[in-house]
């Protein structure tokens, strides 16, 4: 594999949350094979794509958050080729028939619990004709679009052994082979980290205008506060529905803000060679798609703090020079310690556990550089750092399959 082909898979532009993104998204390419105004728009969703949506700000929405605004906005998108950054094209009129939509209550939600994947499938019936749009798997796959009832575009998504994805092939690999693979980088793959990370940082930084006062990192903060704060600020800004664009990784804006921001200020402050940034940033890339593979890409785990936090603990350790042993230690001390944090849905509560996993990826990583971490006697822990990867995918595909039923209950009880 090539680390640009990782690049166009893992490291995509998104405005706003991922998951009522690819809501609005599917809305946007049904409504487009749909004719007339509008009568009803249908959603039928997975559990895990569902709790995503709940309670997460939609940005240029005028602070509305959930899924039937994303949906309804998608609905009265005027062009649908804009995929996860569709949010960006909201405008007043948008808002005002997307407002008209929820005001009628022509929209119906619906969970379908049987659906391991990802799965979004929204039918927009109109006057003179409906349209279809089914999202499979990834967020931006079209499984199958329809025209009154008749498919006119999409392909099926890849399971089991068909074709892997990308990230598949990455989850394939074992760290040794992810290490080469980031030191492979073309000059245009660095530029297009570097871009990445900076529009990452650029939210983070935005995002601080939202923390208290007391929690605002000043010069004066020590570095891992500092960090870890300015990631907390990046998650909550994108939660809270803020129109900046992100670099998501692995389907997920957070993982990406998680991921660049502390790595890139970690080599920058520390005088690191900025090729050698690169590398590391490459590294907990891969690293965190990898770890997603196993967690599945909607995970009842918070991939924020295990997948990503994993990243940024192998990046830092990349740039100090550390021994393909001690890499092997922090991802066991990372699972040792975070393994069974519950994702509970997107919402700005998000910023928390995202700040959690940062400053436990910094405690894995300085641990290990002494040649310290949690033995492989210990719990899930594995004999290496791929092991512990493979526990770890484990405890969430099959341990912790009861929790999104449990999550849901109670979400919908709250409305």
């Amino acid at each position: 594999m090539r680390f640009s082909e990782f690049l166009d898979a893992e490291w995509k532009p998104a405005l706003g949350c991922t998951e009522p993104a690819a809501v609005a998204h599917a809305a946007s390419l049904a409504a487009a094979r749909a004719s007339g105004s509008i009568r009803q728009v249908r959603l039928v969703l997975d559990v895990r794509t569902y709790k995503n949506c709940h309670a997460v700000g939609i940005p240029n929405s005028g602070g509305r958050t959930g899924v039937l605004w994303a949906l309804a906005l998608g609905a009265c998108l005027p062009d649908s080729s804009h995929g996860l950054a569709c949010f960006g094209h909201v405008t007043p009129a948008v808002l005002a028939a997307a407002e008209d939509l929820v005001a009628r209550k022509l929209l119906r939600v619906e969970v379908d619990a049987t659906r391991p994947d990802l799965y979004i499938d929204c039918a927009v019936e109109g006057e003179s004709g409906t349209g279809r749009a089914v999202l499979e798997v990834e967020h931006t796959h079209v499984a199958r679009l329809e025209a009154d009832g008749v498919q006119v575009g999409g392909t099926p998504a890849p399971r089991g052994d068909e074709r892997p994805s990308v990230r598949a092939a990455v989850g394939a690999l074992g760290l040794a082979e992810m290490r080469d693979l980031a030191l492979s980088l073309t000059a245009e793959d660095r530029g297009r980290l570097r871009e990445g990370a900076a529009a990452n940082l650029a939210m983070a930084e935005h995002g601080v205008g939202l923390l208290p006062p007391g929690f605002v990192p000043s010069p004066g903060t020590d570095r891992l506060g500092r960090m870890s704060r300015l990631v907390s600020a990046g998650v909550l800004a994108r939660m809270s529905g803020e129109p900046l664009m992100v670099v998501s990784l692995a389907g997920s804006g957070n993982k990406g803000i998680t991921v660049s921001v502390p790595v890139a200020l970690w080599g920058r402050e520390g005088g690191h060679d900025p090729a050698r940034i690169d590398e590391a940033l490459a590294f907990a890339c891969l690293a965190t798609s990898a770890t997603t593979h196993r967690l599945g890409t909607l995970s009842a785990m918070c991939g924020a703090a295990n997948a990503a936090g994993i990243g940024v603990a192998l990046g830092i350790l990349l740039l100090e020079g550390a021994t393909p042993a001690q890499m092997d230690l922090a991802v066991n001390t990372m699972v040792g310690n975070l393994a069974g944090m519950i994702c509970d849905g997107a919402k700005i509560g998000c910023a928390m556990k995202a700040m959690t996993g940062v400053e436990a990826a910094f405690r894995a990583a300085s641990l290990a550089l002494a040649d310290f971490g949690i033995p492989a006697t210990d719990g899930i822990v594995g004999v290496d750092g791929d092991a512990s990867l493979l526990h770890l995918g484990r405890l969430a595909r099959n341990g912790m399959t009861g929790v999104d039923a449990e999550v849901l209950e109670i979400m919908q009880a709250k409305l």
